[in-house]
């Protein structure tokens, strides 16, 4: 009969959770863990998006497993390359077998020693019982996308998509196609169905910054192939990758005119004569206030040298039946319309969560160094960075879990770990995720809140999180507990 207790339950099979199932077998052995996923693959984002074109907007030197060198020399992925690389790190290192597909947790309560999970599985309900809980759910809605006000869409009689749900079926050939948006996605949309479509136009309400990078690395090449092992190879790249983006994420915070100016004078080199940088290219905020869109290679652009792609900055004044009339008395004819505009965030996996009886109320609690909420015992959320690629922050919170379960298991007297904020009057307050998309905006009160200092802030800094993982003080704001 199989087990329904376990020392950990990681809820999520994406590429936060595959790392945690790792770090738990590595660092302890003797320990059992079990993989929650509710769809019927692992993969997560991965597995969700399917859009043409869909790629990591992060190098896949630092977004990809330490673990499991990404050893391609693209640092920019398509989707389903990723979803490969995945399946392949979880079957290299034995941990698929930990993995329950087709899982989806239903509830998750703390009674005061262990959490309880209900478990909606093929053969019906299931009760799960652990010690500790991790939530590698990701910070968006999987079944709910971001819904934006849109006059008249109603009326239109084409085809209205968004990305997050793409019917395999579409068929973009010879299609008038309006992708509505200036995102990462509407940017890899783009360019992926003007090789079919008969035009496609980007509509946005404000622009986004863009930067080109070339998809091919050949560190590896300078002195000839095969002189430099293939593990330096992989160091490098990384150390690359790692250094350099946050050499200019901090030029983009300290000089932003600077940043400015650097960023579109790469935009105006390749955009077509009859496209002006301004407004199309002119963003209303600093730089990395929002993430930057990535363009290998310079797809984007290319797309819009061929005349096929065009860019609109406008508001939207009314949908009719076939088309889009802008508040400058333009209009877009369409046959489909892409509503490209963000992802609804949920922290938790939208799991009610309760202690005790009592529910939850996450939007009311402090986030403990990025990790864990102020009153839930033995439970992690592990999120990643706003300002660089996910996983490694993902992977920052595997390392801080480790060693709050050694302090844990290595001391028999301890059973749990709750955070507890003394004086909540002394703390200032900041956005968990330090952005001001839109997206993040419309959810600010649904989210944990964030403070200025330690323990309490969220995400801040590759270098300085990856400090505090191995040496910071973590009976700081920690409470342990028999």
């Amino acid at each position: 009969m199989a087990s329904s207790k376990f020392d950990v339950l990681i809820i999520g099979a994406g590429i936060s959770g595959i790392n945690a199932g790792y770090r738990l077998q590595t660092e302890f052995p003797d320990r059992t863990f079990l993989i929650l996923e509710a769809r019927n693959n692992l993969g997560g984002t991965w597995d969700l998006f399917r859009y043409p074109g869909i790629r990591s907007d992060s190098d896949l030197y630092t977004f990809g497993l330490k673990w499991f060198p990404w050893n391609q020399a693209n640092p920019i992925a398509k989707g389903e390359d990723i979803l490969t690389y995945l399946d392949d790190a979880a079957a290299t290192h034995n941990i698929r077998q930990h993995i329950r597909l087709n899982h989806r947790v239903r509830s998750a309560n703390w009674d005061g020693r262990e959490w309880f999970l209900e478990v909606e599985s093929q053969k019906g309900i299931q009760h799960l019982h652990a010690q500790f809980t991790i939530f590698a759910t990701g910070y968006y809605d999987y079944h709910n996308p971001l819904e934006a006000a849109i006059p008249g869409l109603e009326d239109f009689q084409g085809e209205i998509i968004h990305p997050q749900f793409w019917p395999e079926s579409f068929d973009p050939v010879g299609k008038k196609i309006v992708v509505i948006g200036s995102g990462a996605t509407a940017v890899t949309l783009v360019p992926s169905l003007a090789k079919d479509a008969q035009s496609v136009t980007m509509l946005q309400r404000s622009p986004s910054y863009l930067a080109s990078m070339p998809n091919e690395v050949r560190h590896n090449t300078r002195w000839g192939p095969g002189l430099i092992p293939q593990a330096a190879v992989y160091r490098f790249r990384r150390l690359w990758f790692l250094v350099v983006p946050q050499l200019f994420y901090s030029l983009c915070q300290k000089f932003p005119n600077a940043a400015r100016r650097l960023l579109q004078a790469g935009v105006q080199s390749q955009l077509p004569p009859s496209i002006p940088l301004d407004p199309h290219f002119t963003p209303r905020y600093n730089p990395w206030e929002q993430r930057l869109c990535a363009c290998p290679d310079g797809d984007f652009f290319r797309a819009l040298r061929s005349t096929k792609a065009q860019v609109e900055t406008d508001l939207i004044s009314q949908v009719d039946a076939h088309g889009i009339r802008l508040a400058s008395g333009k209009r877009l004819d369409a046959d489909t319309i892409i509503t490209a505009t963000g992802l609804r965030l949920q922290f938790l996996g939208g799991i009610p969560i309760t202690i005790k009886g009592q529910k939850l109320d996450a939007a009311t609690k402090y986030i403990w160094n990025g990790l864990m909420l102020e009153g839930l015992p033995n439970a992690m959320l592990v999120l990643g960075f706003t300002n660089a690629s996910w996983t490694l922050g993902a992977d920052i919170a595997m390392h801080l879990t480790c060693r709050i379960l050694r302090h844990i298991w290595n001391n028999n007297g301890y059973a749990s770990a709750v955070p507890v904020v003394e004086n909540r009057n002394d703390l200032h307050d900041r956005p968990v995720l330090d952005l001001t998309s839109t997206y993040v905006k419309r959810a600010v009160q649904e989210m944990p809140r964030a403070s200025t200092q330690r323990p309490w802030k969220s995400r801040a800094s590759y270098f300085s999180d990856l400090w505090f993982s191995w040496f910071g003080n973590i009976k700081n704001g920690l409470i342990f507990s028999s």
